[in-house]
């Protein structure tokens, strides 16, 4: 069977990623009246949020050993109905603490197709080609934002919370039918390792021992707290400090997300000129300079809505071009563990986002706190490229790859 175009292949890989904001961004319209019904502070039922983001973190690092030796489908869809049936038990919580285990369990379903399509990446496309590939993924990706708070909020005019949950149930049981027909097996069977635990935490200790990986890694992660501190507080700044009902929020949200993909497609054209590295230097250097404007602003209580929703604009569409690159450039580093490193990547991402959606709680779920979560998680991954030097290294520390391989 001849091996899948690269669009298509990106565009089953996009959708398959989106079920990790999709199961995110859904239900942000629903927090304020989830807190209400349940009898709950908005920074309680904020931790549902947590919930949700560890489960991406803890899934992928069980679902990436898993697909480097089970192969890349089987995994995915014993992912995806674990998705479906966490949905429903999230459709049917009576409290918020089934509620946020629900949560848990719905963020280790969807972490499978999140780690098993960046592994896919990590075996077909290398290099550049790799930085190019996970562009063109944000970009379908991205949709995946702009529509779900859009989507919960359409569900809400007609019915409860709870039934944003089974809408999820059915997306989740569209993407498995097309896993089954249109993903194919990319890991040959010569290639896959050992499902033993020693040799899963040999693995781990690997990368975690290539020092510019883990650079890297944390770079990524903590550029999208930025993103993170944005999805945990937006709704209660947007809905209760500038009182924008639920539709303008979904509206207001979604332009935060536009911002990021167009600069996510604008990554393609960089990359004919410049390295990945540089790219994302210059990128955090603009997020920086924005987080700085954005805490004064709030601080000094200048500008409304305008003031709040441009400096965060700015940053977001600045991930656009870190969001792509970092994971690229450090799969390069390890594609013989490819799913490994990808479920690593994901974990350390959505375990600092599980971090820091309460810390936004926590300082008060206002502009203030929001502004200075996301400035301070930029200025910190600038700070750790140039001090430590990594975007000056290109080179792998494993086999380099060739600059695209098809699947088997």
């Amino acid at each position: 069977m001849a091996p899948p175009g690269r669009t298509r292949m990106i565009l089953v890989l996009g959708l398959l990623v989106a079920l990790g904001p999709l199961t995110i961004d859904m239900y942000l319209p629903a927090l304020p009246k989830i807190a209400e019904e349940l009898s709950v502070s908005s920074s309680v039922a904020q931790l549902t949020l947590t919930g949700t983001l560890a489960g991406l973190a803890i899934g992928q690092l069980v679902i990436g050993p898993l697909s480097d030796s089970l192969g890349r489908r089987r995994p995915l869809f014993a992912g995806i109905v674990l998705h479906m049936l966490a949905s429903l038990l999230c459709l049917l919580a009576p409290n918020i603490t089934v509620l946020g285990v629900a949560r848990c369990l719905q963020g280790m379903g969807a972490a499978a197709g999140m780690v098993v399509a960046i592994a896919v990446v990590g075996d077909l496309y290398k290099d550049n080609v790799a930085a190019t590939v996970m562009s063109r993924l944000m970009l379908v990706l991205g949709v995946a934002p702009v529509l779900a708070p859009s989507f919960g909020a359409a569900v809400l005019l007609h019915g409860s919370w709870h039934w944003v949950f089974a809408a999820l149930v059915v997306v989740a049981g569209a993407l498995l039918v097309m896993s089954v027909l249109a993903l194919p097996e990319t890991l040959p069977a010569d290639h896959r390792r050992p499902l033993k635990a020693r040799g899963i935490a040999l693995t781990y200790l690997e990368l975690l021992r290539d020092v510019r990986f883990v650079i890297l890694v944390f770079v990524g992660a903590l550029g999208m707290s930025g993103l993170f501190a944005y999805i945990a507080g937006a709704s209660f700044v947007l809905q209760g400090r500038f009182g924008l009902d639920q539709t303008a929020f979904a509206l207001v949200f979604g332009a935060g997300a536009i911002a990021l993909i167009g600069t996510t497609q604008f990554n393609v054209v960089l990359l004919k000129r410049f390295a990945p590295q540089q790219i994302m230097v210059w990128a955090l250097v603009a997020a920086s300079l924005s987080g700085a404007v954005f805490v004064a602003l709030a601080a000094a209580h200048i500008g409304g809505l305008w003031g709040f929703v441009i400096p965060v604009w700015a940053i977001l569409a600045a991930m656009g071009l870190v969001i792509p690159n970092a994971p690229a450039v450090a799969l390069t580093r390890h594609p013989d563990a490819a799913g490994t490193a990808a479920a690593l990547l994901g974990a350390v991402q959505f375990g600092m986002g599980a971090a820091i959606a309460p810390v936004v709680g926590v300082l008060g779920n206002d502009e203030l706190a929001m502004a200075v979560v996301m400035a301070a998680g930029v200025i910190v991954a600038l700070t750790a490229l140039l001090v430590t030097g990594v975007h000056r290294n290109t080179a792998p520390a494993a086999v380099p790859g060739e600059a695209v391989a098809e699947p088997a």
